[in-house]
């Protein structure tokens, strides 16, 4: 992966798939190195302000909501009945606010281990962080594992890992050790869900390796969920859920038809839709 300004234009390339994603931009809003990482904000032309990560497109203002509706309501309408949440990385708090929109939540703790992730998510991407000072939300600026690691046994309804790609300060979310620590600490009948890259390009690597350490880390059950994005590799990504004592393939879907959320993606239909994997993601999985 590389990135280049070029006559206004921020690009990033992924070289290992021969293919480049591009936003028109008008002015640099803001830039930071922090102790983790090189965090850029941009605005554009058409796709509103761009939050930059060691050189990754993370969101726009345009198309977030596809991936923070996504990465929230199916794992919340997967569990039987969710109060206690807690994230990991999300540090821009769009999944916090999706969270926050369902009245049976008692508690939520982000976790991420660069404040200026949300420093700046204040500034430059405010609905965002609209949540933030609900009583329910709790905000950690340390390190997920670590705080994964010290937390009580079975004391999670829901956990969400919304981490960068696989490397750098993310790295260590992606192993098989890791996940058995999630194990520990859902709750019988918790619920996992996992940014997982895309279908497109990843199904036959980091999905597939990502479903079967869910699967040797002690969940029973496995589903991933692809949907657009469009400022993301392939314009096409994907969450994966694991259930403990609960199968993720079902989901409560008369609650989600009837939940009167403010929602401009996440649908029971949509959640039914994305459950139906298309032929080549159940060939690269089986």
């Amino acid at each position: 992966m590389s990135t280049s300004l070029d006559s206004g234009w921020f690009t990033e390339v992924f070289d290992s798939q021969g293919s480049a994603f591009a936003l028109k931009v008008t002015d640099k809003l803001h830039e930071v190195r922090s102790d983790y990482q090189h965090l850029e904000v941009y605005a554009t032309e058409t796709f509103g302000n761009l939050l930059v990560l060691d050189g990754c497109v993370m969101l726009t203002d345009r198309d977030n909501f596809l991936y923070h509706e996504m990465i929230a309501h199916p794992a919340l309408f997967t569990h039987a009945d969710p109060k206690r949440v807690v994230i990991i990385g999300g540090g821009d708090c769009g999944t916090l606010r999706e969270v926050l929109r369902h009245p049976g939540v008692e508690k939520v703790t982000q976790i991420d281990i660069d404040e200026e992730v949300t420093r700046a998510a204040e500034r430059f991407f405010p609905s965002l962080t609209e949540s933030n000072d609900d009583p329910r939300a709790e905000l950690a600026f340390t390190d997920g594992v670590r705080w994964v690691d010290e937390a009580e046994a079975e004391s999670v309804d829901v956990l969400i890992i919304d981490s960068t790609d696989p490397v750098g300060p993310a790295e260590g979310l992606f192993t098989t050790d890791f996940l058995r620590r999630c194990h520990r600490i859902l709750r019988p009948g918790g619920v996992m869900v996992q940014q997982s890259e895309s279908p497109l390009y990843h199904s036959g690597s980091i999905i597939r390796e990502l479903r079967r350490d869910m699967r040797e880390a002690g969940f029973g059950s496995v589903a991933t969920l692809p949907f657009p994005q469009p400022v993301y590799p392939s314009g096409w990504w994907s969450v994966t859920l694991a259930g403990k004592g609960c199968e993720v393939n079902d989901f409560r879907e008369r609650d989600a038809r009837e939940a009167d959320l403010p929602l401009d993606y996440y649908t029971a239909e949509i959640h039914r839709g994305a459950l139906a994997l298309p032929p080549f993601m159940r060939r690269a999985f089986d």
